[in-house]
């Protein structure tokens, strides 16, 4: 893990988790195993939201989590996301919007445009979904979109929790290192 001299040359990595498996225990569990591949340095509030495209399936939680990283874009899809999802037993079928135990997808990395695979960063998501939105913006409020020059606090502005089903649930708290953190990326 870097120490704070290295953190500055480590890349910065915003990621949105979901789970409607075990999602009280999954969710804390993924953060805690993002730690063991660099420092994660902020956390969001965990949200619950209803599935998309696949009914008669169980709410997701859903979080944003920021880290720094020596690892490359590929590195941490392919290392540190593949291993997380694997240990955690992740399923994949064909049906993107099936249950899942996690899913972990990089969101934004640094203010870089890349793809991976197929996956676009930064990810679409980030401007239509509001369980990604929302949680980045409390993370990371003033970055700004490398396409679109928006704040993120911008972005997370034009959905309304509510009317999108969102509801924070407060009894399931992320942890950062050893002690639990909410809210805003520390300097």
């Amino acid at each position: 893990m870097p120490d704070g001299g290295e953190e500055r040359n480590c890349n910065r990595v915003y990621f949105s988790l979901g789970s409607n498996i075990e999602p009280e225990r999954n969710l804390p569990e993924a953060v805690r195993r993002l730690a063991r591949f660099g420092r994660v340095l902020a956390v969001s509030t965990v949200w619950e939201s209803k599935p998309l495209g696949c009914a008669g399936q169980a709410n997701f939680l859903n979080a944003a989590v920021l880290m720094a990283t020596p690892l490359t874009a590929e590195e941490v899809r392919n290392t540190a996301i593949a291993a997380i999802e694997a240990e955690l037993g992740r399923v994949r079928t064909e049906n993107r919007n099936a249950p899942r135990t996690i899913d972990i997808d990089i969101m934004l990395f640094n203010r870089e445009i890349l793809t991976i695979g197929r996956r676009r960063i930064p990810d679409p998501e980030v401007r239509e979904r509001p369980f990604v939105a929302i949680p980045l913006a409390e993370i990371a409020p003033e970055y700004v979109h490398p396409e679109t020059g928006e704040r993120l606090q911008e972005i997370a502005r034009r959905f309304n929790p509510e009317e999108s089903g969102m509801l924070p649930r407060p009894d399931v708290v992320l942890t950062r290192d050893a002690g639990p953190v909410v809210g805003k990326e520390t300097p």
